[in-house]
């Protein structure tokens, strides 16, 4: 499966009084699928999935993917502190039609969180898993920053195609991109090398009536236990007439602070999820589609633009800023879950003074 470009992950709407506003999910996820966005994430941490009971995980997930466009990347966040639960929520997100499980490190024994434990994790839940899993490192929030040479070696398990490095550290993106260099997985795209998913597929087998189905391993290049084998074209080119190809793809390294973006990508980094890309998701993916084109001048200065905003608003005032930047930017933001308060009104004008020139 191929995640290159920008993804903004999606925050889950609430009533005032803190139940799920499941209408407004359904109208920013439709919204983001407008958008240049490559895909949309779901249950990501600015989705507040840590605040969710188990059903609301599970509704949420059902609902965007009832809303969102058969062509974007669908990427659900299951994690949690057990295997047997993460593996759990990821089956569900497979039979509602995600293409992509992230799960993050488990870390509320991390003191008791070595190699052997987070290594024997990822490779339990990569072997059982229905899709593709993307490790997901968020140290600011879990305490727990994984180490790169673990990352190396998961690398190597064919159905662990990418990470969501959030560290904000630009030296561990360079050193994660060579230290997992050598591993190479054939995927398949569309003729204009964009990802070709198992629901656009579906979709388009969907509308000609035929029926067919093609399996996960024919996204991933990941059809046994070879890393590298090739996906069947036989079974790609009977669904709905689409024109693929194939594409050689690393270990698919994506980051987390759009403050940081252009100098991610100089270092490897091949795409983005961005909390800040949910108030302001094509002024982020200029910076990607710029840099993508060999245009770096206009990279740099496309990524000028946003620092002080992404900074502030996503990386300082958190999901209330991401959110009350949705709200002033022509999406549903409305209030976060308790214990996270609502901006105050300096706040919400430093945010809209931030905001003012990047309308999406």
């Amino acid at each position: 499966m191929l995640l290159h470009g920008i993804f903004p992950p999606v925050p889950t709407p609430f009533y005032p009084d803190g139940s799920v506003y499941y209408k407004k999910l359904e109208t920013n996820v439709a919204q983001f699928s407008k958008t240049p966005a490559a895909g949309i994430v779901v249950l990501g941490s600015t989705g507040e999935a840590i605040m969710l009971s188990d059903q609301e995980r599970r509704d949420v997930l059902r609902v965007a993917a009832e809303c969102a466009a058969p062509h974007k990347v669908l990427l659900a966040g299951t994690g949690a502190e057990s295997a047997s639960e993460t593996l759990s929520l990821t089956e569900y997100a497979a039979e509602l039609g995600y293409d992509v499980a992230m799960v993050r490190t488990p870390y509320y024994y991390r003191a008791q969180m070595g190699p052997l434990n987070m290594l024997s994790f990822y490779r339990t839940v990569a072997d059982r898993s229905p899709l593709p899993i993307m490790l997901y490192n968020l140290p600011q929030a879990t305490g727990y920053d994984i180490p790169n040479e673990i990352v190396a070696e998961l690398a190597q398990h064919p159905n662990l195609i990418g990470i969501k490095e959030s560290s904000g550290s630009l030296d561990k993106v360079r050193q994660m991109v060579a230290e997992t260099a050598k591993v190479t997985r054939t995927v398949t795209v569309t003729e204009r090398f964009e990802a070709v998913t198992g629901r656009m597929l579906r979709y388009a087998a969907g509308t000609r009536g035929d029926g067919e189905l093609v399996p996960v391993g024919a996204l991933t290049g990941v059809t046994g236990s070879t890393a590298a084998e090739k996906p069947s074209s036989a079974a790609v080119s009977v669904v709905g007439g689409l024109k693929t190809r194939s594409k050689e793809v690393g270990f698919q390294v994506l980051v987390g602070a759009a403050q940081k973006l252009e100098p991610s990508l100089a270092a490897g980094a091949v795409g983005a999820i961005l909390a800040f890309a949910c108030p302001a998701p094509t002024a982020c993916y200029e910076i990607y589609a710029a840099w993508k084109e060999g245009d770096l001048p206009l990279a740099k200065e496309k990524q000028e633009r946003i620092v002080a905003a992404a900074q502030r608003v996503a990386g300082e005032l958190g999901i209330p800023g991401v959110k009350y930047g949705m709200d002033f930017n022509g999406y549903f933001g409305g209030p976060s879950r308790l214990p996270l308060l609502p901006l105050n009104a300096q706040q919400k004008n430093e945010v809209e003074r931030l905001l003012a020139n990047i309308r999406n």
